[in-house]
């Protein structure tokens, strides 16, 4: 039986990727950041939690990570832990840069410490290409990376160190340089679950107003399911090497909330309105990748498109507040 430690099990991906692998054979450990409140820390692990073995340790904490590897001894690591959301990573770009940069070189070191011979995946992101964009208007691997965040350059930082253990220390060390995904589990911060989730809300007369920042912002949209189905498939390769993953399909947030709105038979105009101050200092405008590597080397296919994605979305929103 394979062992997989998934750092940031309990968030979106963290708890579709532990099902995936608990449906594959593997005994599943987590990593959990200490929280003073711990009654919702693990609900997205409901479905799961009897199954997996779970650890207190901190991305920050070297001490903590080296006593839960030298513990489980993984065979595959799973680092997906951060402070992921883009616009909170300007008002926290000190904390934002230390749990993604420096966590990613922490586990790096204790795996090369202790479990050399593990398989490394880093949960890369299309936020480090910025405004960068091949002439055909799409993002791969081989783009260059200019981006636009207190969160893009952690990444940045994240996926060269990756890199740079790979080579030095011939580590099976890759990235998944991932786009947007979503699924119900993700954060209502978040703007696809945020629309979703005030969007029956103003169905039912519960609210009559939602705020967004850049609506015209573009961006590519697939489901955390599909996505985390790609993170296995790239450890599961005979060398390591790095995979964008994403639709190659982009839509606009107004895109969305027209989709979303209609779904429920509503005008996203009588309720949409713009707030700065959910308007990024420096804007991402496009984002749409170009995953041609990995459905070829990895054999990878997205199941979701954009809509039924979101039709799930409302769906799980409608079964709460219907």
């Amino acid at each position: 039986m394979k062992k997989a430690l998934i750092t940031g099990i309990n968030g979106q991906d963290g708890s579709y990727l532990a099902e995936l692998l608990l449906e594959k054979g593997y005994e599943v450990h987590g990593i959990l950041k200490r929280n003073s409140v711990a009654e919702n820390q693990t609900a997205r692990l409901d479905g799961v939690f009897n199954k997996i073995n779970l650890e207190y340790a901190d991305m920050l904490d070297l001490a903590s990570l080296n006593r839960v590897l030298e513990q489980v001894k993984p065979d595959e690591i799973y680092n997906l832990a951060a402070q992921s959301h883009v616009r909170i990573s300007f008002d926290q770009p000190i904390y934002t840069t230390q749990v993604v940069a420096i966590g990613t070189l922490n586990i790096l070191e204790s795996m090369k410490l202790l479990c050399p011979n593990s398989r490394f995946y880093q949960a890369s992101s299309s936020e480090m290409f910025g405004n960068s964009f091949d002439e055909d208007g799409f993002q791969r691997e081989t783009t260059p990376m200019h981006p636009t965040s207190p969160y893009g350059c952690a990444k940045v930082y994240g996926y060269n160190i990756t890199r740079n253990y790979r080579n030095s220390y011939n580590l099976f060390a890759s990235n998944g340089i991932l786009f947007n995904h979503e699924s119900p589990r993700r954060g209502s911060n978040f703007v696809t679950n945020k629309v979703a989730k005030e969007a029956v809300r103003i169905k039912y007369g519960l609210t009559d107003k939602l705020l967004l920042g850049n609506l015209d912002a573009t961006r590519d949209w697939g489901h955390a399911k599909d996505y985390v189905n790609c993170m296995w498939l790239i450890l599961q390769q005979d060398t390591p090497d790095d995979f964008v993953c994403s639709t190659g399909i982009s839509h606009t947030v107004r895109e969305l909330c027209e989709y979303v709105f209609g779904k429920l038979d509503l005008d996203y105009k009588d309720y949409v309105g713009v707030d700065q101050k959910y308007m990024r200092p420096e804007e991402l405008t496009d984002l749409k990748g170009d995953s041609s590597k990995a459905r070829w080397v990895l054999d990878w296919t997205h199941e979701y498109t954009f809509e039924t994605m979101l039709d799930e979305m409302v769906e799980h929103w409608d079964v709460i507040y219907g």
